[in-house]
């Protein structure tokens, strides 16, 4: 590598570490059906941990039912033998999307390699066969979607978040006759908040818009069948398009949409990330089609998990700490300030065995700093209480009790 390419990134690393913004990746050894412990090797020798900051929100990822679904697909190949254009449409893969398109009431689905690759190509695709279409993003959308927005090159605007009157004032400013397409998610992932989708659909019906909704932290989660959100408020047949993941509570890993036939298939057909791409391997789609088919019909997980989010906020309330409000599965502990957030997250891994990965800028802005917890149903009440003790001590021995009687201008 040349000396001065060298340098250069070098200077940038340096700057990450002088922000307390530099990623640290904690090496964790997850253990066969018995999620949420896992074996952290970060330290001298293997440690036993819990895990309360992962997004296979309802264990699904360490099940019997997928884990056996997906041994039994390897009997169809290890991979998918290259593109789906080539040779990789799989018929689990063609199973699995009518299984995705009957959840959500929609004629079709299209499966992606991720949630992040389905929302930029689907996005940018869309965005791009519309002539003359402004784009109505909210904003605290993910970076999955302003990427595919800013890649479409559209003319876009963004909306107060959550914010339906803001956006009804944003599209009335248009030409009635303007293409519209307003871009939004279910469940907030940094927030924990729940969107108020009734009101945008109902805006959006009103000025003839499209409607994009991204339910990946609500699928599996939310709705008798975990349609999400969408789903729990019977509207799921007035979006447009729902996109969703396998990698969350589905607990396996790609993404997708549903729509009507035309917008599936004219993303199909035009979509770079979609046709140029590597399919699932038959494995993947057989444990992800188990997971979704259990999901359906069960609702012993996500009673529990939203069982244990309610203890886990009552306690962490009753102990001082400033939880972001919402009213989802998601519990934001508020720090503001990120080397004290990593200083936290790294004596709770070294000293009580409790894995919370600390969330700073620029997932989240600065001086919003935070613990970001995620309580399924396998945490036991026990585990709960030792976690609110452990951060409770934390906090003690770092002379950080100011974070629990302050609560941060930006919350």
């Amino acid at each position: 590598m040349p000396r001065w390419a060298d340098q250069i990134f070098s200077d940038k690393i340096d700057a990450l570490f002088k922000e307390h913004r530099y990623r640290q990746f904690a090496e964790i050894e997850r253990l066969e059906k018995q999620h949420p412990h896992a074996i952290w090797h970060g330290g001298d020798t293997p440690q036993p941990i819990i895990n309360w900051c992962s997004n296979d929100y309802l264990g699904m990822g360490q099940s019997t039912i997928v884990s056996a679904a997906m041994a039994a697909g390897i009997s169809e190949g290890a991979g998918a033998g290259g593109t789906r254009n080539i040779s990789g449409n799989s018929h689990a893969l063609m199973e699995l999307e009518s299984e995705l398109a009957n959840l959500h009431g929609k004629q079709r689905a299209l499966v992606f390699s991720s949630g992040y690759v389905a929302n930029e190509a689907s996005l940018s695709t869309l965005i791009k066969l519309i002539d003359g279409v402004k784009v109505f993003s909210d904003a605290s959308n993910h970076a999955s979607m302003i990427s595919g927005i800013r890649h479409s090159k559209a003319d876009k605007v963004i909306f107060k978040h959550n914010d339906a009157r803001d956006l009804e004032r944003l599209l009335a400013a248009e030409p009635a006759d303007r293409p519209k397409l307003i871009v939004f998610e279910s469940v907030y992932s940094m927030e924990g908040d729940i969107a108020p989708l009734a009101e945008l659909v109902a805006v959006a019906e009103k000025y003839d818009a499209l409607t994009y909704c991204d339910e990946v932290h609500a699928v599996g989660l939310y709705g008798d069948q975990g349609g999400g959100i969408s789903q729990a408020l019977g509207i799921a047949d007035r979006i447009d398009i729902i996109q969703g993941t396998l990698g969350k509570a589905f607990g396996v890993m790609g993404g997708y949409i549903t729509a009507s036939d035309p917008i599936c298939d004219v993303i199909r057909s035009y979509a770079s990330g979609f046709i140029f791409t590597t399919a699932l391997p038959p494995a993947i789609a057989r444990g992800a089609l188990a997971s979704i088919r259990h999901l359906r019909q069960s609702q012993n997980e996500r009673q529990g998990q939203q069982r244990q989010t309610r203890r886990l906020k009552t306690k962490l309330t009753a102990a001082g700490f400033h939880i972001h409000p919402g009213n989802s599965h998601i519990v934001p502990v508020m720090i503001g300030d990120a080397s004290l957030c990593r200083a936290i997250s790294d004596r709770l891994l070294q000293q009580h065995g409790m894995y919370i990965q600390p969330i700073n800028y620029p997932t989240v802005a600065k001086g919003t700093e935070r613990l970001r917890l995620t309580p399924g149903p396998y945490h036991t009440d026990v585990m709960i209480d030792s976690l609110v003790a452990g951060l409770s001590e934390t906090v003690t021995s770092l002379d950080a009790e100011h974070i629990l009687a302050v609560r941060h201008r930006a919350c």
